[in-house]
């Protein structure tokens, strides 16, 4: 098994509202993975930043977190993306706001992994996903 870290919870170690000591609580022994998905949501905030120095700070975290193994998206991440889509708009609820969430949920799925997050919302409803909440969440 393993863990998928959702972007949410590097952000918020990032910003000190959470400790990687909180973190490593709930994964324990078990191996944790990023995705693309999450590399690219924080290249973004980091290229975004106003701030030179934040900036910089926010490149700095971003290179400790790539010391994690990256999972791949796939043909068959693919198909599973396409196939939870359908699935969730048969249900009468859209993936397009959420694009990146389901692609991380996708690989979730695939890989067998366990998807740690702090926003329930962006989850919650998708099939076939292993969701664990770190304590406090529910956004």
């Amino acid at each position: 098994m393993g863990f998928l870290i959702d972007t949410s919870i590097w952000v918020d170690v990032e910003r000190g509202r959470l400790t990687p000591a909180e973190v490593a609580a709930v994964t324990g022994s078990e191996p944790v993975f990023l995705s693309p998905v999450t590399i690219a949501e924080l290249e973004f905030g980091a290229q975004r930043a106003a701030a030179p120095g934040l900036k910089q700070k926010r490149l700095v975290g971003l290179g400790r977190l790539r010391r994690s193994p990256v999972l791949l998206i796939d043909d068959t991440t693919g198909e599973i993306f396409g196939r939870l889509a359908a699935e969730l708009a048969a249900m009468g609820r859209g993936h397009e706001f959420r694009v990146h969430d389901l692609w991380m949920a996708s690989q979730a799925v695939q890989h067998g992994l366990s998807l740690l997050t702090r926003n329930r919302k962006d989850f919650e409803d998708i099939p076939g996903l292993d969701l664990v909440l770190l304590a406090g969440s529910g956004l």
